[in-house]
């Protein structure tokens, strides 16, 4: 079965970290775009030629932006009108993010009604500092608050965001950091790297922070992880740690190259083994423009990079099954090197990075393919 992605590209202010396509918006352009939006669930007469009929799926995401910045109203629409169309039943993982400065009250019935069963929620800092130098309206006593409203709603699967090498931060604040987020009892953690893209606030004003350096941030990483091992959690990919059985259902479709359908301006999709993908353009997506074709995908090199991602590796009878023309001897040669170093786990079948493998995970990844 498929995934389905569902982007909503409106926030009621922008990160300065952030390079997703979104941005502030009025409220008639919101229930233009939700109008769109439902109609292309209903016909995906955007989507042309790429999809003819829609998918069965297993997953329902929306992300953003901050979907919450839409009414209870509106996302019930939004949901309950993909749930019919691509045959989504109460088994599936329903995750919509939310921003806990939003009116959770407000939309938490909403969600529940419509059969959300996992929500993401975007801290990235328990530290009052950390938090207004990545421009967090919300305070972490406000993240507490909408986990609680949540779980009171029958949301129990709850995912937090954080984030290694912000301004300000050290080995005592990013534990203090981790304290909330293992005594929250949240299900799943999402922990990235940040990284400063071009054109952003943090990109243009560098140097007006105290960013920690490389090293440093990598010490946070392991820091992190280890952390959250002892907690009970399972580093189960790159940047995301889950307790049992809640690993990410509809993230995970992406790095085992499962089909995924993405609606939105931004939105990307895989299907059939071709790559599609929205202009990240409201207007354009709002007046019916199609969606345009990427790239074939789904070859050898890309399945190795993708069964790197997870802490379970990658299979060599698996790929030699999947891809005829895969270089197995090669990556046995360099595996068994890469060994040595202590960057990889291999025992002559399968490949997978270690804690420090993960951290030069695209190095690796090159020298196995090349």
């Amino acid at each position: 079965m498929a995934g389905v992605y569902i982007h909503i590209p409106f926030c009621k202010s922008k990160c300065p970290y952030c390079d997703f396509y979104s941005y502030c918006s009025k409220e008639n352009e919101r229930k233009r775009y939700v109008d769109a939006l439902v109609n292309e669930i209903e016909t995906l007469s955007r989507c042309g030629e790429f999809v003819t009929t829609p998918p069965e799926a297993d997953t329902l995401y929306l992300g953003g932006g901050t979907p919450s910045v839409l009414s209870g109203e509106e996302l019930f629409r939004i949901i309950a009108t993909a749930r019919k169309i691509f045959n989504i039943d109460s088994s599936a993982e329903i995750t919509v993010e939310c921003n806990p400065s939003s009116d959770i009250e407000s939309v938490a019935p909403f969600l529940a009604k419509a059969g959300v069963n996992r929500v993401s929620l975007g801290l990235q800092s328990a530290v009052d500092k950390e938090r207004k130098a990545l421009g967090r309206a919300s305070t972490k006593e406000q993240v507490k608050q909408a986990i609680k409203i949540f779980k009171e709603n029958g949301i129990y699967n709850i995912s937090l965001d954080i984030m290694l090498g912000v301004p300000y931060q050290t080995k005592e604040s990013l534990d203090e950091t981790l304290d909330f987020v293992i005594n929250s009892e949240a299900t799943h953690i999402s922990s990235y790297i940040l990284k400063i893209e071009e054109g952003t606030f943090f990109h243009k004003n560098y140097h007006k922070y105290d960013f920690p350096d490389e090293d440093t941030t990598c010490d946070f990483y392991l820091q992190c992880f280890e952390r959250l091992k002892k907690a009970g959690f399972n580093h189960y990919e790159i940047s995301n740690a889950a307790l049992p059985h809640f690993e990410s259902r509809h993230n995970t479709k992406y790095w085992t190259l499962d089909d995924y359908l993405g609606i939105g301006p931004g939105a990307h999709s895989f299907i059939n083994c071709k790559r599609f993908y929205f202009p990240s353009d409201t207007e354009y997506f709002i007046n019916g423009g199609k969606a345009i074709f990427d790239c074939n995908g789904g070859d050898y090199e890309e399945y190795i990079m993708l069964s790197l991602r997870l802490s379970k590796g990658l299979n060599l009878t698996a790929l030699k099954e999947k891809y005829s023309d895969a270089p197995i001897e090669r990556i046995i040669k360099k595996a068994s090197f890469l060994k040595e170093k202590g960057l990889i786990n291999f025992d002559g079948n399968t490949i997978s990075l270690t804690e420090n493998g993960f951290l030069l995970s695209n190095n690796i990844i090159t020298e196995l393919i090349y």
